[in-house]
């Protein structure tokens, strides 16, 4: 069964980003775009929130044309592109997707039956990546957490304490065991933790 892993920039206090959505406290560079896109080029299906996704199709369908686009922009734009999206929205419908002859209308939403439409996917062979990763998105992430449908974490904590913002972790019930499986500490100052649920 495929892992759903989710990816976050994240404060050394948990937050996801400020109150109003604010993400300018985030560090990224060069060295930790290359060290990210070596394991996000190897997946095949990609799910956002609503927000995220609609970030994201602001940007990336035509982020690799512009005059200033960077070795990052290019390589991400053409994944992009070619990866299965999936949509977690209450809201969003089919019909506010491309058209089918667009070149970014591989996406799917899922509105309804998350736990089964959820599954679904996992059990899917789309195909080799046994990863789906879960970019940003915490009221997504926070509706798979209640589920237990997160499989892991793959956390790039920030050198900065931000007093309050949107939480990775919100109405926690139980406990979740991590296991840690690598660490790494970038010349910026972000650390990069990368857990799997321990269900030992």
């Amino acid at each position: 069964m495929r892992k759903i892993i989710s990816f976050m920039h994240i404060s050394l206090d948990g937050f996801v980003a400020g109150l109003n959505g604010e993400m300018d406290w985030i560090k990224v560079d060069e060295e930790i775009f290359d060290h990210a896109g070596k394991r996000i080029s190897q997946g095949d299906t990609a799910m956002y929130g609503r927000l995220t996704y609609q970030m994201m199709e602001n940007y990336w369908p035509t982020a690799a044309d512009k005059p200033t686009a960077t070795k990052h922009d290019i390589e991400h734009s053409k994944w992009y592109g070619k990866v299965h999206k999936v949509v977690l929205s209450k809201t969003m419908k089919d019909s506010v997707l491309p058209s089918a002859q667009a070149a970014f209308a591989n996406t799917s939403i899922i509105n309804e039956n998350l736990m089964d439409h959820i599954n679904e996917i996992k059990q899917s062979r789309q195909g080799e990546s046994k990863e789906i990763l879960l970019f940003g998105s915490p009221t997504a992430t926070h509706s798979l957490m209640k589920l237990n449908l997160i499989d892991g974490y793959w956390l790039f904590v920030n050198p900065i304490i931000l007093g309050r913002g949107i939480p990775l972790f919100a109405d926690i019930k139980d406990k979740t065991k991590l296991k840690l499986l690598t660490t790494k500490q970038f010349s910026c100052g972000v650390t990069e933790l990368n857990y799997v649920v321990d269900n030992t």
